[in-house]
Parts: C-alpha cells; structure tokens; sequence
C-alpha cells in the first residue's frame, strides 16, 4: 500500500492586483487591456476561478502526484477552486517521483519483477493517471466529457518516429482504460500524422509544445482529418475530445531576450508582450477554423494555454490568465499561478474575443525591430523536446537505481 501523504497546499507567492497586461509599475498597474476590468470581490477569491470559467476558459492543474492524489489535495481542488481537469509531463513525473516516500512501496514490489525502467516509470505513471481520472469522473460527466480529463505522455524520444508515437499512444489509452484520460502528443512534423491516426482510432489527444500559429493550423487540419477518419471508422464523435497546448511564457522569455540584446527603446518597450500576442492571434484562428465546423456529433478542439506560469517577477503573476480568458478554452496552470489568480481575484472578462487584429500589430513591431519569429519557434520546440527528454532520461536514471 501506499503511506497516506500529508494533506497540504503549495502556498504561492501573493500576486500584486493589475488592471492590464505587461510588467508591474510601481503603482501596481500594467499597459492597457484589451478588454476591461472586471474585479471580483478579494474577500471571495475563490470566485475568480468560477469566473473564468463562467467566461468560458476551464481551469486544468498543471501537476499530479501520487501525494496529491492519496493527501485528497486534487479532490479538494476540485471541490473547492475550480480545477476542471489535469496535465502532466515527463517534468511533472520526474519531480513526482523523486521525492517523498509514496512511491517506495510500489517501487520496492516492482522491483521483485525485474522490469525495465520505462516500463516501472509507465507503470507507476498510469496508476496515478488512472487514480486522477476517477477523482474527476464527476466532472467528465457533468461537462459531457470536454473536462475532467487527465493527461498523460507518450516518449519524447519518439517524438520524431510517427509509427511509435502511434503505437505507445493506443496502449498507453488501453492501460490507461479510462474514458476521460487524454494522450499527450508533441506537434512535430512527424507528430501530426500519429494525431491524425490516434484520433482516428477514437483517442482523445492532448496535442503539445504548439509554439506559432502556422504549427497550430496545421493541428487543426491533423485534427479535422482525423475526425473525419473516426467517423468513417465508425467511432463516437462525440467521445472523442481534443486540446491543442499553445504554449505562452516560454515565448516571452526567448523574444525578451533578444529584445533586451536589440537595446533600443523601442524593442525594450515591446517586452512581455510576445507570449499573449501570439495565443490571442491563435485564438483569431481558432474561432476562424472552427466556425463553421459541421461535422454531426463532433466535438470542436479547444486552445488549452501551456506554460502560463510567469519566468520574469516583474510581470504580474496572473497576467498569462486574466489576458488569456475566452469561450472555449482551458487554462492549465502550475499550482503557483492557480494561488496567484486567487490572491488578485481579479478577472477581467473575455479577453480573448476580437483581440487578433491588436496582437497582429504587436506582432508587426517586434518584427520591424528585428525578431525572426520563425527562428524563436524553431529553436523553442526543439528544446521543448530536448527538456522533456532530458527530464524523462532523469527520472529512468534515478528509476535504475531504485529497482535495484
């Protein structure tokens, strides 16, 4: 059995209130918005997140441990702060497992079978993802199976090997055996024809590391055709949900950088605001491409902002939240972030809608000052791939010495 892990929270640093999007100034300010504010009382703060999903963005936990899950933290979340669903990655199961005392037991009989590291690792990862699931099945079935779901990650090595991708996918959903898990799929070249074919097979997919908007329309085309190739399969269209990860903060750090070697004062006005400015472009597309979608019984894929933990402290730590919030989205956010959006109680409505044409002049500036935003989206999911291995490697490593 697995020791009962102590029932605690992470407590995250209080987020400064803001009325905009950009770095804090010393008034506790930001540039402008382009939507306006909408604050919810402090005293009630846990409102926030019912308000953003009243808006339509659902709020998904970007972690799982089995101490989460054994502690009732999740159950809690759920209950009390509008947690609607969770993500993990291979980061997320390294840091998991390499701490505390809840996998040792298990650990410890596993290591009686003598199995390899990736396959203790996947197994110790499943049952955690299956444990999840059932924590949200109520939600699955109150929401008609858009949430409550819980995702899990095939290889990062095979990111690049389209054949294998597909293969670990369709058994990682038959281990998994749970209607509301998701199969986590990184956006590579090679990664969008094992979307089309997993969806095909009537697979819910996660599809991750999505950076530019050109990868991200190619999603929605892998997506649509693998929907299509469902329903010829014969497959319930409306079982069959999808998320395409636009990842956020990570962009600003990378055109920040390089802003901050441009030096003019220009380019250095232009900071923080890259990341936000290319998901409300995405969201332009989003709502372009899935109009019209009239496919019966099929589901549409909604944008799920990645990555909307803040890297730079000078920028509010809500701001990939409040700026990102609109009909038919999902928000997974690091406990930290969920905290912050709670500590501001600030919510300021649906900033999402007609806001492509600003983000698409935002855009226009930081090219005219010299970004070459094929060359950051290039370099970002490479190492979006190298992180995630890198991580995946660690934990098979430390998994090694632990069976033996």
């Amino acid at each position: 059995m697995v020791a009962e892990a102590k029932k605690a929270l992470d407590q995250a640093p209080a987020a400064s209130k803001v009325s905009g999007w950009g770095e804090k100034t010393t008034s506790g300010t930001a540039s402008e918005s382009l939507a306006p504010a909408h604050a919810v009382d402090s005293a009630d703060a846990d409102s926030a997140l019912a308000e953003l999903a009243a808006v339509g963005t659902a709020t998904w936990l970007d972690d799982l441990s089995r101490e989460r899950i054994t502690s009732g933290n999740l159950k809690e979340l759920i209950e009390t702060k509008s947690v609607l669903g969770v993500t993990t990655n291979p980061s997320i199961f390294s840091a998991a497992m390499s701490k505390g005392d809840s996998y040792d037991a298990d650990i410890a009989e596993l290591a009686q079978k003598n199995p390899a590291a990736d396959e203790a690792v996947y197994e110790l990862a499943i049952a955690d993802v299956q444990d999840a699931c059932d924590v949200l099945s109520s939600v699955y079935e109150r929401t008609g199976g858009a949430d409550g779901r819980v995702s899990i990650e095939v290889d990062p090595r095979i990111s690049a090997d389209t054949d294998k991708t597909l293969e670990q996918a369709r058994s990682l959903w038959q281990k998994v055996g749970r209607e509301n898990a998701m199969i986590k799929i990184p956006a590579t070249p090679e990664g969008l024809s094992a979307i089309t074919a997993t969806l095909a097979e009537g697979i819910s997919v996660n599809v991750t590391l999505i950076f530019s908007v050109e990868r991200y329309r190619e999603v929605i085309q892998a997506y649509k055709e693998g929907i299509k190739q469902a329903r010829d399969n014969g497959h319930d269209l409306s079982k069959i949900h999808s998320v395409a990860s636009f990842f956020v903060s990570r962009i600003d750090t990378e055109v920040d950088n390089r802003l901050d070697e441009i030096g003019t004062d220009e380019a250095r006005s232009l900071r923080g605001q890259a990341g936000i400015a290319n998901a409300r472009r995405a969201y332009a597309l989003f709502i372009d491409e899935f109009q019209d979608f009239d496919i019966p019984g099929a589901n549409k894929q909604r944008p799920l902002w990645a990555s909307t933990g803040v890297k730079n402290p000078h920028y509010p730590a809500d701001m990939y939240v409040t700026e990102l919030a609109g009909p038919d989205t999902v928000n997974t956010m690091p406990e930290a972030t969920l905290e912050a959006v709670l500590e501001s109680g600030i919510i300021k409505g649906d900033t999402l809608t007609g806001a492509g044409d600003k983000a698409g002049a935002i855009f226009s500036q930081l090219e005219s000052v010299g970004i070459d935003f094929a060359e950051v989206y290039a370099k970002l999911e490479l190492e979006g791939i190298d992180k995630f291995v890198k991580a995946w490697e660690e934990l098979l490593e430390s998994m090694s010495q632990r069976l033996r």
